[in-house]
């Protein structure tokens, strides 16, 4: 775990770092759940970093509760999730994860790039960050509320590639049609569609996981970030 200055210098918040072995070809920021960092998106970090990125999860619920783990295969813990997600601001979400970029090329140094991936509530947040900061690329699955977010897409200036599993309980056709409507032609946006697939499908572990459409999506994840920084 790293300490992380927040953009005001106020206060700082906690963030999992995995390092790759040698100078990282890039970083990227890996943006929770509503289950906070919990080991699947430290796995996430992981990864990352055995494909030769700097790979860091900013504890996004630090203002309401530092160090929120929850297990989304837990109904309890589920419910609990759901709860700090209705508490939890989202535009301070999207300056920590600002703070984090900021934090990352400076450890990368003059012209090292910075890509973000985000899950769920994460990517929402990845579509935000799209939008509304200058991170050099962006990734987001199964981001909810979209649709409600469209009025943003002209802030995007980075590519931003987006993975919607068709079958998804928190967005439904009609969202889906509208998110297809307002971006297929974004010169800077590419959509993947899964036909079958659920909310989660592509987290690292549990009941929510789909191993073959998960791992295409990851290899078109990876390709991405490869192509975009480097």
């Amino acid at each position: 775990m790293i300490s992380i200055q927040t953009l005001d210098g106020d206060a700082s918040f906690q963030a999992y770092c995995a390092e790759p072995v040698g100078t990282p070809r890039a970083a990227i920021v890996v943006i929770q759940e509503i289950f906070g960092v919990n080991q699947g998106i430290r796995q996430k970090c992981d990864r990352l970093a055995t494909e030769g990125y700097l790979a860091v999860a900013p504890d996004l619920f630090w203002r309401l509760q530092p160090g929120i783990e929850l297990d989304p295969d837990m109904p309890e813990q589920f419910k609990e999730a759901l709860g700090w997600m209705g508490k939890f601001n989202q535009d301070a979400g999207i300056r920590d994860i600002e703070a984090t970029i900021r934090w990352a090329r400076g450890r990368l140094g003059s012209g090292g790039k910075v890509g973000v991936v985000g899950y769920c509530l994460g990517g929402r947040l990845a579509y935000m960050t799209a939008a509304r900061t200058d991170v050099d690329a962006s990734v987001g699955y199964y981001g909810v509320g979209l649709d409600g977010l469209l009025g943003e897409k002209h802030g995007i200036a980075h590519p931003l590639l987006l993975h919607i599993p068709q079958e998804d309980h928190f967005v439904d056709k009609d969202a889906q049609a509208a998110i297809h409507a307002g971006l297929d032609d974004h010169p800077r946006v590419t959509l993947f569609d899964y036909p079958g697939e659920d909310h989660g499908f592509a987290t690292e572990m549990g009941k929510r996981r789909s191993a073959v459409s998960a791992d295409l999506a990851d290899s078109r994840t990876s390709a991405f970030f490869a192509e975009n920084l480097g």
